[in-house]
């Protein structure tokens, strides 16, 4: 978010994009039930200001997708690590109504962190909170607007799909206010108990457990898509805005209490079972359009 909070950006860089239905399709075909990750990559970019947001995610193959050890090219778009920055060039079309989003965002993390938490109890899902406390720099060209706030950066990664072992979870990160950051993670899983993860992270790399607040249920989105969060509170944690509404995904401003501060949290809530569904799947190309193979202009697996 913006230092005014009037502006908000997620990007999400896919090597086998877990929501795409073009991959769960490949891996039904496939006798294994495996499917080639490099030919299903996409740069996801969600913009959110005054009026309508602008969102692009556009998958493509491994034709178009270039990775070196510290960095990707997806298509047009690409990630790249400058000494202690991570630069992103973004030029992507949005769906389903095209318009641009064309800039560079560079996010200058405040200590990088190392350990990486299992998901599930097999440890065949992985999240790794590499930078949770960072500053970032926005120029984008179209729309045309600069901006800085501090951001959060992390990764996932998987041997299964998500739906295989989670019903569904809720995760939060919420800046404080003497430059630390608060993430909740609540994951419904197929063949274990609930998992509650509740950390701080401190900008000199130090990170602590905390014991997770009180569950606290927020208002479902209009696709009747459930939301939770945990706070200090009963009662205290509100939405701000709902940034994005899907059948099985919400991701939400939420204002809450945690370690006995007032805060606004970037939120999502997420169902696996809703993913799952036939008639979510049909939907999905309408807004992850799959590019036409064309000639290739880097090579995969560099």
């Amino acid at each position: 978010m913006s230092a005014d909070g009037r502006h908000g950006l997620t990007i999400i860089g896919f090597v086998g994009s877990v929501f795409s239905p073009y991959y769960a399709r490949a891996r039904r075909r496939s006798p294994r039930g495996i499917a080639e990750p490099l030919s299903h990559c996409a740069i996801n970019v969600a913009l959110y200001g005054a009026g309508r947001g602008r969102w692009a995610m556009t998958e493509r193959g491994r034709s178009r997708v270039m990775r070196e050890a510290a960095s990707i090219s997806v298509g047009p778009s690409s990630m790249r690590w400058e000494r202690d920055a991570l630069v992103i060039e973004i030029d992507e079309v949005t769906a389903p109504i095209p318009s641009r989003i064309r800039g560079v965002v560079r996010l200058h993390p405040e200590a990088l962190h190392h350990r990486t938490f299992t998901l599930d109890e097999a440890g065949r899902h992985r999240w790794h909170p590499i930078a949770p406390c960072a500053r970032v720099e926005v120029e984008l060209s179209h729309p045309s607007l600069a901006w800085r706030g501090r951001g959060y950066l992390d990764s996932n990664g998987g041997e299964r799909p998500l739906e295989a072992d989670f019903i569904r979870w809720d995760w939060s990160r919420a800046a404080l206010a003497d430059g630390r950051t608060a993430v909740l993670y609540d994951v419904s899983r197929r063949d274990a108990a609930p998992l509650d993860l509740a950390l701080c992270f401190d900008p000199a790399g130090g990170i602590s457990a905390f014991e997770a607040p009180e569950r606290l249920a927020l208002p479902t989105t209009r696709w009747r898509l459930d939301r939770g969060t945990r706070g200090d509170l009963r009662g205290a944690a509100r939405v701000a805005r709902t940034l994005e509404s899907a059948p099985f995904y919400a991701r939400s401003l939420v204002d809450t209490c945690l370690l006995g501060e007032q805060t606004r949290a970037m939120h999502e809530s997420l169902s696996l079972v809703r993913f799952d569904t036939r008639w979510c799947q049909w939907m999905l190309p309408f807004r992850m359009p799959r590019a036409l193979s064309g000639s290739a202009t880097t090579r995969a697996g560099q």
